[in-house]
């Protein structure tokens, strides 16, 4: 990796960053906070780390992935895309809940999530590896999933303010709010195996769907290629 030069870019959450990477290490980070307009901000950073060298020198774009902002994830790896496109590089998507700042120091953590319409998602990562993936739950079951990793004196983390959650205060007060940047990202992608990361840069940079993406089928037979079959309602 001594020989890396690198564009990171996390935009999962309202706090967002870039990173450089140059000769393997961080050089410049930059970060700027949005709520729904990460494609206003974002440009202007990029174009301030791209400024700093010449396009043909990177050979590595990361993403992050999410879960969090669907909006802002999707505006980050069309980013990246763009930019691998133009620098004749992979662009890769990295799980965006490997770079808290729980996670960087190898701690087990629940990472926690209001998946909307009285839904929550859960994953677990441990020693910087995605445990289990995110997936969605109940309250009931969250509850539970919450009280025992308290109980097991893991830590307990969620992109957005603990106080949405349906818990108890006492159990509130133990879910930490963190956020992903972009050099915990390059710091999660060096910390994992080389089998892992042949798998990310073998896939389509997209995010991480906590459900899956509404797919309307076409309805005029004509619209359906050859050999097709029709997807019935």
């Amino acid at each position: 990796m001594e020989d890396t030069t690198a564009l990171i870019l996390e935009t999962s959450t309202p706090a967002a960053s870039l990173a450089l990477v140059q000769s393997g290490k961080v050089t410049r980070e930059l970060s700027f906070t949005s709520d729904r307009n990460h494609n206003a901000q974002l440009f202007a950073p990029l174009a301030e780390l791209l400024g700093e060298i010449p396009i043909s020198a990177v050979n590595l774009v990361l993403v992050g992935s999410g879960p969090g902002s669907y909006s802002g994830t999707r505006v980050g790896i069309a980013a990246a895309q763009g930019t691998a496109i133009a620098a004749s590089c992979p662009a890769i998507a990295v799980p965006s809940i490997l770079a808290i700042p729980s996670a960087e120091q190898g701690n087990a953590c629940l990472m926690v999530g209001d998946a909307r319409r009285g839904a929550f998602w859960t994953a677990r990562v441990d020693e910087l590896e995605l445990i289990s993936p995110p997936q969605i739950t109940d309250a009931e079951d969250f509850f539970k999933q919450v009280e025992a990793a308290i109980a097991a004196g893991e830590s307990v983390i969620s992109f957005e303010k603990p106080d949405r959650f349906p818990l108890p205060e006492a159990m509130v007060a133990q879910v930490k709010l963190e956020f992903p940047t972009a050099g915990r990202l390059w710091q999660a992608w060096l910390a994992t195996p080389a089998a892992t990361r042949s798998l990310w840069a073998a896939a389509s940079p997209q995010p991480i769907y906590l459900k899956p993406p509404h797919i309307t089928a076409a309805k005029r037979s004509w619209l359906i290629p050859p050999g097709a079959s029709a997807a019935r309602p």
